[in-house]
């Protein structure tokens, strides 16, 4: 059976109705709709497969799903050095937020003095969906124990309308308050967002359970 079948298999048109909404920049008949489970199911019967990098040349695919699978393929991958050249070959081909969000590599989070190099390169892509890919490693990667102080000012000044890189970026500066708040804050003090992410960002922390009443209530007076 081939993957397209697979995914006729598992097919809901009702999900593929919702998705269709949820991202709406794709055409709406490359949405097969098949949920993220059964996904990752198929993904792994790719993986273990005779014809896996055949399906991972073969680029760039018809389906959203198609994409989804590959980046989950690539996740599995357990040698740090395959999986970021592969990681790279596949970017550009990332043409919606929820193939770029979904996928996190486990290998990454054992090599970030190999990663960070790459992660600067990827934020500072025109592709926007390259570019978001970046910010969400370095959101997910570098605000803990590897944090830096640094890594706020290269997400700060990282430019473009784009409405999906916009909203990656308050999204990493409102984790960013929750995990690194009295580093983070002075970014919100000081206004040196762009308008439309900053007010993003407080929202985002705002609603957040990790942030704290104390700190929710100040972001209030800074919107």
């Amino acid at each position: 059976m081939t993957l397209y079948g697979r995914l006729i298999e598992e097919k809901d048109d009702d999900y593929k109705k919702f998705q269709a909404k949820l991202v709406p920049n794709i055409p709406s008949d490359t949405i097969v709709g098949v949920r993220t489970p059964q996904l990752r199911k198929i993904a792994r019967e790719v993986f273990e497969s005779d014809f896996r990098d055949e399906f991972i040349n073969d680029v760039p695919h018809k389906y959203y799903e198609e994409n989804l699978i590959h980046f989950f393929i690539l996740a599995m991958i357990k040698d740090f050095e395959q999986c970021v050249y592969m990681t790279e070959a596949f970017l550009p081909y990332v043409d919606c937020w929820p193939v770029s969000d979904q996928s996190s590599p486990k290998v990454f989070k054992k090599n970030h003095q190999k990663l960070l190099p790459y992660i600067k390169k990827w934020i500072a892509s025109n592709h926007t969906y390259t570019a978001r890919f970046g910010i969400r490693m370095l959101m997910n990667e570098f605000l803990g124990e590897d944090f830096k102080e640094e890594y706020l000012e290269l997400v700060a000044c990282k430019s473009g309308e784009d409405y999906y890189l916009k909203m990656m970026i308050a999204w990493y500066f409102a984790t960013a308050l929750a995990k690194r708040y009295d580093e983070t804050i002075k970014y919100i003090e000081e206004r040196r967002l762009d308008e439309w992410v900053h007010k993003k960002a407080i929202q985002k922390a705002i609603e957040s359970y990790r942030v704290t009443d104390e700190h929710k209530e100040y972001l209030k007076s800074l919107r």
